[in-house]
């Protein structure tokens, strides 16, 4: 099993390591081909508008559509749950427009308002861990959406068939059962497919 990590921006190599462990390949994604060759994506964190830019520049927008529609699983992380929203609030434009989810960006505060706290996630079984940095939000949920974790009465993790939304970094800890969810995930898309 091979999870691509897109990598234009943001904590590349820590997913990587973070989905090593849980026994699949991360393969970090720079061209559209690569697409072809995982059977998951995650979009790290970042800056969401630059993130954008690029993969409008580099054609990954039609690509990861196309991916979902394939309904292999996809994965957004911080910036990249941003990405995955369907409704940016505020007025910006939207990226990818494939979850049905209202976001808002750094709604957690800016950089010093960062902090670290253990979440329960709906579907694994203790506490896992959570680093927040300049945090997004789900400010509301479509019917097709299961919240997975309230923080503080706000949405800060997320569900829709093979998409999955967070608004922290689990890559950034040695707790890598999201990633393990994740995997579970397009394992069982896998086994759809065949």
């Amino acid at each position: 099993m091979r999870i691509g990590v897109l990598a234009l921006q943001g904590a590349v190599t820590e997913h990587i390591v973070s989905i090593e462990k849980t026994g699949a390949v991360g393969v970090a994604i720079k061209r559209v081909e690569q697409l072809e060759d995982v059977q998951g994506l995650i979009i790290p964190g970042g800056e969401s508008t630059t993130i954008g830019k690029l993969m409008r520049k580099y054609g990954f927008i039609e690509a990861i559509r196309n991916f979902s529609d394939q309904n292999k699983p996809i994965f957004g992380t911080c910036a990249g749950m941003i990405v995955l929203a369907k409704v940016i609030s505020g007025g910006e434009q939207g990226h990818l427009e494939l979850m049905d989810i209202t976001v808002a960006r750094n709604a957690f505060g800016r950089q010093r308002e960062s902090f670290e706290c253990d979440l329960e996630v709906k579907g694994i079984s203790a506490p896992v861990r959570a680093v927040f940095i300049r945090a997004p939000l789900i400010e509301m949920v479509g019917p097709g959406v299961e919240v997975l974790t309230v923080y503080k009465d706000e949405i800060v993790t997320a569900r829709q068939g093979h998409l999955l939304a967070a608004s922290f970094h689990p890559e950034l800890t040695d707790d890598y059962r999201l990633h393990q969810y994740f995997a579970d995930m397009v394992m069982a898309s896998m086994a759809t497919e065949q």
